[in-house]
């Protein structure tokens, strides 16, 4: 007879541990199953922990928790071939306790520490095992089976944290294959850098971090994102693009992401630092409109393989955590009924929708669309940018409102109706 649980949890990301953790701290049995040697070995992200979502779980993880650095700055940049504009804001409270807001980690030693204390409190973790596919009986899920001898486990309920292509979501058709417009291939490098170097490039002390996020011509103009993160001696640069783009311009990853490494305006950050880790990733960049089915008999499905993933602020641990959260607060409304139907667990489904995870989804929705159908956005008008406040803030002996006309009229090379046209979309998508 297969041993029973009250909650298996396929995947040991963010959303899968944060669900699991939850549960056994209110008595239930879990079963924690990651097809990876150990968590974190198959779960890349650019390295951006936000705190909320985690202090609600475990109050001030932080003291103990494999932490790099509390980001002190976050930096945006729009580059042409040779210039970036910025924006920006740094803030010093940021780097107090009371007041942190995110830090950067490596997913490999977070994955591990967050499971493990997951692991105190009574959850089995199975590493190196891979699910292949939910037991359903009379249309409610009712157990997993592994590719381990006598592999079938029972449970009253499953959670699927199986990450971006869940392929046992689909197996129960609660979403069909993913478009190549709603998922982003995402390559990442681990660079070895002195601390007090990278405290002199940044700008920032001991006990503080920078994010660079970079767009434009760190895709070459293609629908994507290129980040630049400082952790305690190391930094984390990495370069994603969609996979249509991918496919439809013929690029390689890993040319884009040496493209972004020789950039004029990136080289002299991690000039002289050693390669010490290569990483690859999906990354769902559907947003709101490619959210599956989240719930069904005995059944939840949360984290990336929810795609609940923000892709123009660049936030996906918190909303994966989140959705753990929400899960865990379903499955235990459920075992206080005695009742693990969809009807009773589509409580899950109404807190994601309602909460910031939904809304700002619902926000977005047409964003990723949008500036993939119309390129212009990030091939045009970043580099029409850059011209702008170059030609702004040369000093030439042009007057003021000379160099205003010369700009709006640059902004006006596309047609006046269809620079009109173009903003307004742009305003629409984003508001």
């Amino acid at each position: 007879m297969p041993e029973k649980f009250d909650v298996i949890v396929v995947g040991a990301g963010p959303a899968g541990t944060s669900c699991a953790y939850q549960c056994a701290k209110n008595g239930l049995k879990v079963l924690q199953i990651e097809r990876g040697e150990y968590p974190g070995a198959k779960n890349v992200m650019g390295g951006v922990l936000y705190k909320q979502q985690l202090e609600e779980i475990i109050p001030e993880f932080w003291k103990e928790a494999p932490i790099e650095r509390p980001i002190v700055e976050q930096r945006m940049w729009l580059l042409d071939e040779e210039s970036a504009m910025t924006l920006g804001f740094k803030g010093r409270a940021w780097a107090n306790e009371a007041s942190y807001n995110n830090f950067t980690i490596l997913r490999a030693k977070f994955d591990q520490w967050f499971a493990r204390k997951a692991q105190e409190l009574g959850v089995t973790l199975i590493n190196e095992t891979v699910v292949e596919e939910c037991l359903v009986e009379n249309g409610k899920v009712i157990g997993v089976r592994t590719d381990r001898p006598e592999g079938e486990v029972l449970a009253d309920v499953v959670v699927l944290a199986d990450g971006v292509n869940s392929l046992l979501a689909k197996q129960l058709g609660f979403h069909q294959d993913i478009e190549p417009a709603q998922v982003a291939l995402t390559v990442m490098e681990v660079l070895k850098l002195p601390a007090e170097t990278i405290n002199e490039r940044f700008n920032i002390e001991d006990g503080q971090g920078c994010t660079i996020e970079m767009f434009g011509d760190s895709t070459k103009g293609h629908l994507g994102t290129a980040f630049l993160y400082t952790n305690k001696e190391s930094l984390n640069i990495g370069v994603g693009a969609t996979l249509s783009s991918i496919v439809k311009e013929k690029i390689k990853p890993y040319e884009l992401l040496e493209y972004v490494k020789n950039h004029p305006i990136v080289k002299p950050l991690i000039q002289g630092a050693e390669e010490a880790e290569y990483l690859a990733h999906l990354i769902p960049e559907g947003g709101y409109h490619a959210i599956p089915k989240l719930v069904g008999d005995g059944v939840i499905v949360a984290g990336d393989a929810a795609q609940l993933v923000n892709g123009i602020h660049r936030e996906g641990s918190n909303m994966a955590m989140k959705s753990g959260s929400y899960a865990a607060e379903a499955i235990l409304l459920a075992k206080q009924k005695g009742r693990f139907t969809e009807e009773v667990l589509a409580i899950y489904r109404e807190k994601v929708y309602e909460s910031f995870i939904g809304q700002d989804l619902k926000k977005y929705k047409d964003a990723t669309e949008t500036l993939e159908n119309h390129p212009q956005y990030l091939k045009e008008y970043i580099p029409m940018m850059n011209r702008a406040a170059r030609a702004f803030f040369t000093v030439d002996g042009t007057s003021k409102r000379e160099k205003q006309k010369g700009i709006f009229n640059m902004f006006m090379e596309r047609g006046k109706i269809r620079t009109v046209q173009d903003m307004y979309r742009a305003w629409k998508v984003m508001k």
